[in-house]
């Protein structure tokens, strides 16, 4: 039987890679703080060990106790973590980093892994912490798992957009829910069109590079159609069986509530489309959106992403101004 290591696989990304593994009959270990509930204490064939991915005794420890045949890393913040890896995890059958689409410098529909341009990454960008800086440091891990390759481990990498699905603690996607199931109509911005991944798909796609992908390779992953965000609404509402009402506002209507366009969740100024062909060459294949949306919803915490965007009082404020037009 063959052994994993999920780095991070207790919460969201790494706690549906877990399940993906399992289900394809390998033996996981997970590596976390330990700073979080572990849905899988008290699993059949899910070991654990505490540490601090950041400490390469800790990286070495993991190896020794999980001695995996796959590396999963799911909390490759910075630059640095992606080289510390590949170096402990470097004879392993395959190590993936889990990148992003904000890794591209280049505003190009679609993105292409082998054409679109990565961000830079200076010495201060690596070692920063905040969200002005995660595209570049995503970007640079990626120029490390190339480095790692031509130095012979078999390291690959994957980059999803903006990833929705049960156990999401960023809550963006379920401000959208919040508002179909509390309120008869929905306020969206006029935005471009952006490119989202099922969690569950981007762990299929963790699985199915680490077991097939090419060494230093990078494989987008996302949504095999792109619903705008009108159209996102009225699948989640035909799901929860809501009749909803779609307003859409441009930024003079919405400046009658104090609100910019940017303060809703999954907001774009320009299109983020990301080319999935390299992985579905890889025999990869997205979950159709009424599944990825159901299995979303039904998974919805009550009130869950209700603070993530406007205020409802600012909301309804614009409503007020677009029935007097």
């Amino acid at each position: 039987m063959d052994t994993a290591l999920v780095i991070g696989g207790t919460r969201f990304v790494g706690r549906h890679a877990v399940e993906e593994l399992l289900d394809a009959g390998y033996e996981v270990t997970t590596f976390t703080r330990g700073n979080r509930e572990n849905p899988f204490a008290a699993r059949e064939g899910v070991e654990h060990v505490e540490g601090d991915r950041a400490n390469d005794s800790a990286l070495a420890l993991a190896r020794e106790r999980a001695d995996p045949d796959v590396v999963i890393d799911c909390v490759a913040y910075h630059p640095r973590d992606v080289r510390a890896a590949t170096e402990v995890f470097a004879d392993c059958a395959a190590y993936v980093y889990v990148s992003s689409g904000a890794a591209y410098g280049e505003e190009v529909v679609p993105k292409r892994e082998s054409e679109t341009p990565l961000h830079d990454c200076t010495p201060e960008q690596a070692a920063d912490d905040s969200m002005d800086t995660y595209g570049p440091r995503k970007a640079e891990g990626d120029r490390a798992v190339v480095a790692a390759a031509d130095r012979g481990v078999r390291a690959m990498s994957v980059r999803p957009p903006v990833i929705y699905g049960p156990h999401d603690y960023t809550e963006r996607f379920d401000y959208w829910i919040d508002r179909v199931l509390n309120h008869d109509r929905v306020i969206v911005p006029y935005t471009a069109l952006r490119h989202l991944a099922y969690v569950g798909d981007v762990a299929s796609a963790l699985r199915a590079v680490a077991e097939s992908g090419e060494a230093g390779a990078a494989y987008n992953v996302g949504d095999h159609t792109l619903p705008t965000l009108p159209e996102w609404v009225d699948l989640i509402a035909a799901d929860a069986d809501r009749e909803v009402e779609v307003v859409r506002a441009g930024p003079r209507e919405l400046s009658a509530g104090g609100i910019e366009p940017s303060d809703f969740p999954l907001y774009r100024d320009y299109p983020h489309v990301l080319d999935t062909h390299r992985l579905e060459a890889l025999g990869w294949e997205a979950t159709p959106l009424a599944e990825t949306v159901a299995a979303t919803v039904s998974a919805h915490p009550e009130g869950a992403g209700r603070e993530e965007g406007p205020d409802r009082e600012a909301e309804e404020r614009v409503l007020g101004v677009l029935e007097t037009f």
